[in-house]
C-alpha cells in the first residue's frame, strides 16, 4: 500500500496514486475504501477516484481539512499507509442511457470522474459541469475533458466560466439537450439544488452522498440518511441514492451539529502546524 505517486492538484487538494493490486482489481465506480496512515491515526473514507487493473493501482484524492487528512497530504512518494480496506460501498450501476449530465462540486469531481468515465465508455454521451470556488480550486479538468462531449464550468467568484453556482448551467442545459439522467455530486447544499432543477425537467438523477461517511462498514450509525421515508446507510447502502428519494433537509440540519467543535479542531490544528514550523 505504497504511494508511488503524487501531484497537488489545488491548494490543500492532493493525488495520490497507490499500490494496492486486490482492490484495484475489484473496483468499481462508486466505491470507496478507508485508510488508516499511522498507528492510532484515524480512518478515513476517500473514493476511489479511478484504478488501473493492470497496473494494480487506485488513485485517492485528499483534502487536507483536519488534523488527519492534513497529516496524510503530508505522505511523500515511498511512504504507506498502515491500512488500506475496499472496496467498499455499493457500485454505481453504469448503463447505456443516451445522454448524461455529470456534475460537480468542489472536491466532487473525485468521485464523480470514475462514474463518468464508465458511462463515456458504455457508449452515452457525457455533459459535464464543474463548479468551484474560485479558479484555482477547479481539479482533474483534463480527465474530465477528455471524456465528455461538452464541458461548462462555474465560480462563485467568477474567475472562471460561469459568475454563480453550477445549478444555474445545469439548468440551461437541461433546457435545450434531451437529458436522460443528471449525476451530481459535491457538498450537500449543491446536490440538493441540482435534485430540485432536474426534478423540474422531469429528469432522474442520483447524487453521491460520500462526505457523510465515518466508520464505512454500517456500524457507526453516523452516515445514516433518509431515502424514501426509510433509514439507510451512506456506506452499506450508497454512498449513491435516488436524489428525488434523498431527505436533504434533514442531512442539512445535522450537518450543523458539530460546526463549534469542528471549527475549534481546525483552530487547534492550525495551531499545532504553527508551533513545528
Amino acid at each position: 500500500m505504497k504511494i508511488i505517486d503524487k501531484k497537488q492538484l489545488a491548494p490543500e487538494i492532493m493525488q495520490f496514486l497507490v499500490e494496492a493490486p486486490l482492490i484495484a482489481k475489484k473496483a468499481q465506480p462508486g466505491h470507496f475504501i478507508i485508510l488508516r496512515h499511522r498507528e492510532n491515526g484515524e480512518r478515513i473514507p476517500l473514493t476511489i477516484a479511478d484504478f488501473d487493473r493492470e497496473k494494480g493501482t487506485i488513485t485517492l484524492v485528499c483534502q487536507g481539512i483536519g488534523k488527519s487528512t492534513r497529516e496524510i497530504n503530508q505522505m511523500q512518494v515511498g511512504d504507506s499507509f498502515i491500512d488500506l480496506l475496499g472496496p467498499l460501498g455499493k457500485a454505481y450501476p453504469i448503463k447505456k442511457l443516451g445522454t448524461v449530465v455529470c456534475v460537480a462540486g468542489g472536491l466532487g469531481v473525485a468521485p464523480l470522474y470514475p462514474k463518468a468515465k464508465a458511462l463515456y465508455e458504455a457508449g452515452n454521451k457525457v455533459i459535464s459541469l464543474i463548479g468551484a470556488q474560485r479558479k484555482e480550486m477547479l481539479i482533474m479538468t483534463e480527465e474530465m475533458a477528455a471524456i465528455s462531449a461538452e464541458m461548462h464550468f462555474s465560480t462563485d467568484d467568477g474567475s472562471f466560466g460561469h459568475h454563480g453556482f453550477i445549478t444555474e448551467p445545469l439548468r440551461a442545459v437541461l433546457a435545450r439537450e434531451k437529458v436522460d439522467e443528471v449525476v451530481a455530486v459535491g457538498p450537500v447544499p449543491m446536490m440538493a439544488s441540482a435534485v430540485k432543477v432536474a426534478q423540474e425537467f422531469n429528469v432522474p438523477v442520483v447524487v453521491s452522498l460520500n462526505a457523510l461517511m465515518i466508520d464505512g462498514t454500517g456500524m457507526c450509525g453516523g452516515c445514516r440518511v433518509t431515502v424514501g421515508g426509510e433509514t439507510k446507510f451512506c456506506c452499506v447502502d450508497g454512498p449513491t441514492f435516488d436524489g428525488a428519494t434523498v431527505d436533504f433537509q434533514e442531512i442539512l440540519m445535522r450537518q450543523r451539529y458539530y460546526r463549534d467543535q469542528e471549527e475549534e479542531a481546525i483552530h487547534r490544528c492550525k495551531l499545532e502546524e504553527a508551533e513545528q514550523q
